[in-house]
């Protein structure tokens, strides 16, 4: 059982990206980036979830390489400058992809940053079908697990398969039209933080035959901010065990730390990891790693985004 005291639950209130009072003021400023450049798609329209910007980073040299791989990201308004985000904080994307290009490292590629919609992100980047395994009264519990800290009015809902809708069937088609991006689903993959890692998770099961791997940072397995009477991470575990694609055509990353809010995921993540040697997943397509000492921010996984990137992306993939 997990009992954190004040402080800490006012940082678990607002550490995770973009509070929704925040993003109601969301700047039109483009952020600003050392390396390469960015575009943007202000206020993309959608059929399956409200319209968001998305931020197009361009590696130097653009489109000289040919075809480029593609990034999908989540949160796409805290990875480029801490200057614009709520916490000042920020993954620096364009330091360290471009970097990795310059050093030949990885394929180049381009960064598609989704932004999350405020008020609705826990709603688009909660796993649905996870949730629809619980009992009316396990939907209960969530459902005012997550009402206590603001992120559900009322019953809980997840609409993240509308989420993944609108990545795979208007988002991906665009890019794969408008840029100079190769149509290998191999060479698309995907990265997230917290909950941004358990829907990437989530698309890595879904979609095998449209991304080619996925990196989930600090995965938030609890859902809601409790370990105390909380159904989901066994949820989660039942939904990987029977939804898992086999190994050995797609790659997936996790890690997390063990303080703040990453405090609750270390024996949750060794759990997954059980699931995952007993699919035969190898080296080659399947990666966890443990950060001791590493908290539940953008300034962590800043500090070590070069892994996973050179994991799903590097030139020996």
């Amino acid at each position: 059982m997990y009992i954190f005291r004040p402080v800490v639950f006012m940082i678990l209130l607002c550490l995770s990206v973009g509070a929704s009072n925040l993003l109601a003021q969301a700047q039109e400023k483009m952020p600003s980036v050392t390396k390469g450049k960015l575009e943007r798609l202000p206020l993309f329209e959608s059929n399956y979830v409200t319209k968001r910007h998305i931020d197009i980073w361009l590696p130097d040299g653009y489109p000289s390489a040919g075809k480029y791989a593609v990034l999908y990201m989540h949160d796409g308004q805290m990875l480029y400058d801490s200057t614009m985000s709520w916490n000042k904080q920020a993954w620096e994307v364009d330091e360290t992809a471009g970097s990795l290009i310059a050093e030949g490292l990885v394929k180049p590629f381009i960064v598609v940053g989704i932004w999350n919609s405020g008020p609705k992100r826990h709603t688009d980047y909660f796993p649905q079908k996870p949730f629809e395994l619980l009992s009316e009264t396990e939907k209960d519990t969530i459902s005012a697990q997550l009402e206590r800290v603001g992120r559900s009015k009322g019953r809980f809902k997840p609409e993240s398969d509308k989420y993944l809708e609108f990545i795979v069937e208007e988002l991906k088609p665009y890019i794969i039209s408008h840029y100079a991006v190769s149509r290998d689903p191999k060479y698309h993959v995907m990265a997230g933080s917290s909950m941004g890692g358990l829907i990437s998770m989530y698309a890595f099961c879904e979609y095998p035959d449209q991304f080619g791997g996925v990196a989930c940072l600090s995965t938030h397995w609890p859902g809601s901010f409790t370990l105390d009477h909380n159904p989901m991470p066994a949820a989660f575990l039942q939904y990987l065990k029977a939804n898992l694609p086999a190994n050995g055509t797609r790659n997936i990353y996790f890690d997390c730390g063990d303080q703040t809010l990453d405090v609750m995921y270390p024996s949750i993540q060794q759990q997954v990891d059980a699931i995952m040697q007993s699919k035969g997943y190898d080296a080659k397509h399947w990666q966890t790693q443990y950060f001791p000492g590493e908290d539940h921010s953008e300034g962590a996984w800043k500090k070590r985004f070069r892994q996973p990137l050179i994991f799903l992306l590097g030139k020996n993939r």
